[in-house]
């Protein structure tokens, strides 16, 4: 009779062995797409790969459109008590996700020598967006700089050298004027260069306000300097673009079309992305180069881009599962072909040493100018209350661009709402 019990009891056991061994744990993660580009196959491979190595784990990657789409659909969820495990967000949603509680720093999951050589890997330049108060809140991901994409079929048509881009403010505006074409009637019928004030207005704003010589906000979020003489100066020069030397398209221009217009010769220089460079690459059916943006007092860009953040209403299994993942997405290996398959600056140093991206850089140069920038680069606008204290600028800068108010008054009046936006906030 205790045999028979036996052979029962471990046959029931060896029944119930593989279930146990692989019992998943589930890591549900938010991801937007912001660029150009097969962004969620990438990732969705990127999943399907880890699961391969970690059977125990079963990532869901679910698209939640853009960044500004993906920062409400996540806090909804906090809301709702049901938000993802880890969640690809723009950087500068650190403080705001602090604020809601939404976060856990990743400190608590840093054990190991190799962890923290891990951290250290990074880009100071990105981790400025990622760190606050002595934690870190956000490990870079899809990280950028602003670059400057040129036609150079029309550089040769205006008269321009084709391998030297325009090196200042002064020089933009030279060739910009040369590559701006009129009709009989006067209509516009090829712009000389265009920086999209839909979408992410501040962001591409924050790079003139850099080159002036300043930068919008503090390290701890708390104070804005819209109204600085400096940031008003690179107003300025955004609004002559248009109205002064007529280079420029009027108006609020489209983010997502920029591109679209580049391709199509609509537009001979435009400021975009990094992060649009295969869409570039793939897309624009002639010669093209990209260039740091050109300097005005000083060089300048500020970084940009998605953080991976780790979501408080979860396992301990799940972190620890969302943690590795996160951890082997950044390998050097990994984060340089990210960098190749987007466009996007691998965030690493030692990810620029890996074959494939040494192959890779070699065959296409223009992949390390936004690396080559980040230097110049600073910490992308990013303060508590971010996307009201945001809003106050966008407004502001939308005023300045349609004629409404002068660049001064528009980044008074911004600079007076970020202040009683932020006021509870300086302590």
């Amino acid at each position: 009779m205790m045999r028979r019990f036996r052979h029962w009891a471990l046959a029931v056991l060896a029944a119930l062995v593989p279930s146990l061994a692989f019992a998943q744990v589930e890591v549900p993660f938010f991801f937007p797409v912001a660029v150009g580009g097969p962004i969620t196959k990438i990732i969705d491979g990127m999943a399907a790969d880890f699961e391969k190595e970690n059977p125990g784990v079963k990532v869901k990657p679910i698209y939640t459109g853009t960044y500004q789409d993906s920062i409400t659909k996540a806090l909804t969820a906090v809301k709702s008590g049901e938000p993802p495990v880890m969640s690809i967000l723009l950087s500068t949603d650190m403080f705001t996700l602090i604020d809601e509680d939404a976060i856990v720093p990743f400190d608590d999951l840093i054990k190991t020598a190799d962890d923290q050589a891990w951290l250290k890997s990074f880009y100071p330049a990105f981790m400025e967006n990622s760190q606050t108060g002595g934690r870190t809140w956000g490990i870079p991901f899809q990280r950028s700089t602003i670059v400057l994409y040129y036609n150079k079929e029309l550089f040769k048509e205006a008269g321009l050298d084709p391998n030297r881009p325009p090196q200042n403010w002064k020089e933009q505006v030279e060739y910009a004027q040369k590559l701006t074409k009129r009709d009989a009637s006067g209509n516009v019928t090829q712009w000389g260069m265009q920086i999209p004030s839909s979408g992410f207005p501040y962001w591409l704003f924050q790079a003139l306000a850099i080159q002036a010589g300043t930068n919008l906000m503090n390290a701890a979020g708390t104070q804005t300097f819209y109204d600085r003489p400096e940031v008003i100066e690179g107003l300025q020069y955004w609004v002559d673009l248009v109205k002064k030397h007529k280079v420029h398209p009027e108006g609020i221009v489209e983010w997502g079309t920029t591109p679209k217009d580049f391709f199509e010769k609509k537009v001979a220089m435009m400021w975009t992305t990094t992060g649009n460079l295969t869409n570039v690459r793939n897309n624009a059916k002639f010669d093209f180069g990209v260039a740091m943006l050109p300097a005005g007092k000083q060089r300048g860009s500020p970084t940009g881009g998605g953080n991976f953040y780790l979501f408080k209403k979860s396992t301990p299994a799940q972190r620890e599962a969302a943690f590795k993942f996160i951890k082997w997405a950044t390998t050097p290996a990994r984060a340089a072909q990210w960098g190749i398959d987007t466009g996007y600056v691998a965030v690493r140093a030692d990810a620029w040493d890996t074959p494939a991206m040494k192959q890779y850089v070699a065959g296409f140069p223009a992949a390390a100018v936004a690396r080559d920038q980040l230097p110049f680069a600073k910490a992308e606008l990013s303060t508590h209350d971010n996307q009201r204290v945001t809003k106050a600028l966008n407004d502001g800068l939308q005023a300045a661009l349609t004629g409404t108010k002068t660049p001064e008054a528009a980044m008074k009046d911004a600079q007076r709402e970020a202040e009683r936006l932020l006021r509870s906030f300086q302590r």
